[in-house]
C-alpha cells in the first residue's frame, strides 16, 4: 500500500492506495466523490475528466500515485461554496447542454479547460476540444451552445444540427 497526499477541490485529502488504484477510483471509492464517471476504463469517452495541477486529465488513465502531491479539481469542486452553480454549470442548465447527465462532469470539466486557455472559443474550436468527449444523447449541439454562452457569447450564431 501506498500513502497519497493532495489537495481535492482545496482541501488536504489523503489515503492509502494499492500502486495500481486509479486515481478516478481514488476520488470515487476512497473519497466519496462520485461525480467523477467512469464510463470506459480506457480514456476514450471522458466522464472522469478531472484537472490535476490545472491541466484537464482522464482520471481513469492516471495513478492515484501520480497525483500524489498534486492539486486536483473536480466537478464537486466548480460550484461556489454556497452552492450556487459557476458560469459553466449555468449555461449547462440555461441551454439544455446535459439529458441523461452521465458525460456532464467530464464535459464540464474540459470546458472550464479549455476556457481557461481559450476565454473566446469559437464554435469549431469548442467542438475540437471537446472530442476526446463522448455524449450519447445530446448530439453535442446545446453544450457547445452552453460554452459559447458561458464565454459570454452570442449563441444564435450557432447553426442547428
Amino acid at each position: 500500500m501506498i500513502q497519497v497526499k493532495m489537495t481535492v477541490n482545496g482541501k488536504e485529502k489523503s489515503g492509502e492506495v494499492e500502486g495500481r488504484t486509479l486515481l478516478a477510483s481514488f476520488l470515487r471509492d476512497t473519497l466519496g466523490l462520485t461525480g467523477t464517471h467512469v464510463g470506459c476504463d480506457t480514456g476514450q469517452c471522458g466522464a472522469c475528466t478531472v484537472h490535476v495541477d490545472g491541466v484537464a486529465v482522464k482520471s481513469c488513465n492516471m495513478l492515484a500515485a501520480e497525483a500524489d502531491g498534486a492539486s486536483v479539481d473536480t466537478i464537486e469542486g466548480q460550484a461556489a461554496p454556497d452552492g450556487t452553480l459557476n458560469a459553466i454549470q449555468q449555461a449547462f442548465q440555461d441551454h439544455h447542454g446535459l439529458q441523461c447527465g452521465f458525460c456532464t462532469p467530464g464535459m464540464v470539466m474540459s470546458a472550464a479547460a479549455l476556457l481557461k486557455d481559450n476565454p473566446r472559443p469559437s464554435e469549431a474550436e469548442i467542438r475540437f476540444h471537446l472530442s476526446g468527449n463522448i455524449c450519447r444523447c445530446t448530439g453535442y449541439h446545446n453544450i457547445v451552445k452552453a460554452i459559447m454562452a458561458a464565454s459570454g457569447q452570442d449563441v444564435s450564431a450557432i447553426a442547428a444540427e
